[in-house]
């Protein structure tokens, strides 16, 4: 698994060796930062996305070629990173990033003043929504608008009627934050306190002890596990302060498993956008990935990441160019849900009703995606356990 990911990632930064008529297609990731523990199965997605597109007839008359570009998990580090896919390598469409804060940053200050379509699979602001961004900005999950409401929902079903909350001071963490605690409220829970804390800190103990009081039955924390979400768990469990966690898909991480072990997490649980029930191009998906990879199909954010490699490719193919300008329209044009079906690996099909002039439509591991006028799209959360070293989905909520 190791070396055929190496490959098809040493494969794709190689740009500057492709041939003239390849097509470059930018990918921003977060692959170092607080997410990293991510990243390798959304790496090992995208590259199958380009190896399906370049094993049957490749993307207009050359071959795809990602060219992959590190945020870091900064917002800084993510311009740069954009800056260089952008004005270097040329890319006409970007795919990423994955936090909300460094496609936030990425946007604003490089792809939408070059007017570059940017399809992220994973970031869920809020305020992506109310970008001025000339059509130009896209997403495949639901805003954290859409999350925060379903949480609350979940939160009650489960039976917990007071919860503290703590989120990290970004755009992730303040928008779901704000978004859950108004719904739950509004369905009659009780916050028993919340905290907006900071990131990169090493003790939140003295936070934590305040969130204690009023009894609450469960601590939210919306974070990342690799930064202070972990931290947090962590140190409430070691402080006897909190024994049953709610969080989102930024927690959702197998490394928090491995640093406070199952038996801690076995009364918690966690959202995440998913896919429908039953979906056929899911388990399509899963199969040919875990073929190639021969595991990880079932990590957060594989179909999202797929979908949106596999979508640009298509939005270019469709355009008939890498004309930057042409690409937002043909993006729509390829997620109408009207048109001949294509779904997960079969590009040659796609390209095929394409030169024909046909209407295509694709449905994805993640499901079907229409976009509203500001790039978004509804979804699935799902409710997750954890199960041994691994999550587990239990139901699906809309």
């Amino acid at each position: 698994m190791k070396n055929k990911l190496l490959v098809a990632l040493t494969a794709s930064m190689l740009a500057f060796g492709a041939y003239a008529q390849d097509t470059k297609i930018g990918a921003l990731m977060d692959v170092t930062g607080p997410i990293a523990n991510f990243m390798p199965p959304l790496q090992n997605a995208a590259a199958l996305a380009i190896k399906h597109i370049n094993a049957q007839g490749g993307l207009l008359k050359g071959k795809a070629v990602l060219v992959v570009g590190d945020t870091q998990g900064g917002a800084q580090t993510a311009v740069d990173a954009a800056g260089k896919l952008v004005n270097l390598e040329k890319v006409p469409v970007v795919m990423g990033a994955f936090m909300s804060g460094t496609t936030m940053a990425a946007a604003n200050a490089v792809t939408i003043p070059a007017g570059v379509v940017l399809l992220s699979p994973t970031a869920t602001t809020p305020a992506m929504t109310g970008l001025v961004d000339k059509d130009t900005v896209y997403r495949l999950v639901p805003s954290d608008n859409y999350q925060g409401e379903v949480l609350a929902r979940m939160v009650l079903k489960a039976g917990i009627k007071k919860v503290a909350v703590t989120y990290v001071n970004n755009d992730y963490g303040v928008g779901i934050g704000t978004t859950f605690m108004a719904a739950y409220k509004a369905a009659g829970g009780t916050i028993t306190g919340s905290a907006k804390h900071e990131e990169k800190k090493n003790s939140y103990r003295s936070e934590l002890a305040t969130l204690t009081s009023g009894g609450p039955e469960a601590l939210v924390v919306i974070a990342y596990a690799g930064d202070s979400g972990g931290v947090i768990v962590k140190q409430s469990i070691e402080g006897g302060l909190f024994k049953r966690f709610i969080g989102t898909d930024g927690l959702r991480d197998e490394a928090l498993i491995k640093d406070v072990g199952a038996k801690a997490l076995a009364d918690s649980f966690f959202s995440s956008p998913t896919s429908p029930a039953d979906n056929k191009a899911q388990a399509m998906l899963h199969k040919m990935f875990n073929d190639e990879f021969k595991a990880g199909a079932d990590k957060a954010f594989v179909d999202q990441t797929y979908d949106a490699t596999f979508m640009v490719a298509l939005a270019i193919e469709r355009a008939g160019s890498a004309d930057r300008g042409k690409i937002a329209a043909a993006l729509r044009a390829i997620a109408t849900g009207k048109g001949e079906v294509i779904l997960p690996g079969e590009w040659a099909k796609a390209k095929k009703l394409i030169g024909e002039g046909k209407a295509i439509t694709y449905v994805g591991a993640g499901g079907a995606y229409v976009f509203d006028a500001n790039g978004d799209v509804t979804g699935h959360i799902g409710k997750f356990v954890v199960d041994g070293d691994k999550y587990k989905q239990t139901e699906i909520l809309q």
